[in-house]
């Protein structure tokens, strides 16, 4: 009996496995101008280390163009902040309002002395967030935070808890007569 004859393994060049690309590092130029000297270490935010600012000092309110006022006119008259509460406390007190009228729990009517009339009219629309109208979960709002952009306008904004889950409201206050109006309200 003679041995079956098997070919013999030859290395042919379309067979071979293909050779790995070679990596190569590429440097790319940083948009930024370099620092003044580079020997220098750069100073980084720490996080927890505050750091401190300039205290915010509102500008004056924006005049209409052309238009004059005068102090015997009848309507609303601007406030400055001077002449106004808190507005911490005015934002708080409006962001839970309305919360409290969009879940069914405080009548419309008591909002209408804070807001102006197109904020009024939109919450009295009937439109309200699921998140706010249905549930029994206590609704929780938390720390108001402000900014005056100008003298007599404040902007507010909170976190409203419920249910575990969190959604942001602001509010744009803005001073007449002697009292903050909510002039916007955005409900998210």
């Amino acid at each position: 009996m003679t041995a079956p004859v098997r070919p013999s393994p030859v290395a042919t060049p379309a067979h071979s496995a293909p050779a790995s690309p070679s990596l190569r590092l590429v440097r790319v130029p940083t948009p930024q101008p370099p620092l003044q000297d580079q020997r220098l270490p750069v100073r980084l935010v720490v996080p927890g280390v505050a750091v401190p600012r300039p205290p915010h000092r509102p500008g004056p309110r924006p005049r209409l163009a052309g238009a004059a006022f005068r102090d015997d006119e009848f309507g609303p008259a601007w406030s400055l902040r001077a002449e106004l509460p808190a507005a911490g406390e005015a934002g708080r007190r409006v962001v839970t309002l309305a919360l409290e009228v969009l879940a069914g729990r405080r009548p419309i009517g008591q909002l209408q002395a804070l807001t102006s009339p197109g904020v009024f009219a939109a919450l009295a629309g009937g439109r309200r967030p699921r998140w706010c109208s249905e549930g029994t979960a206590p609704l929780l709002v938390g720390p108001v935070h402000v900014c005056e952009p100008v003298d007599g306008v404040a902007e507010v904004s909170a976190v409203a808890h419920r249910g575990g889950r969190a959604h942001a409201v602001a509010a744009r206050l803005e001073g007449i007569d002697g009292r903050w109006r909510c002039t916007a309200l955005q409900i998210g």
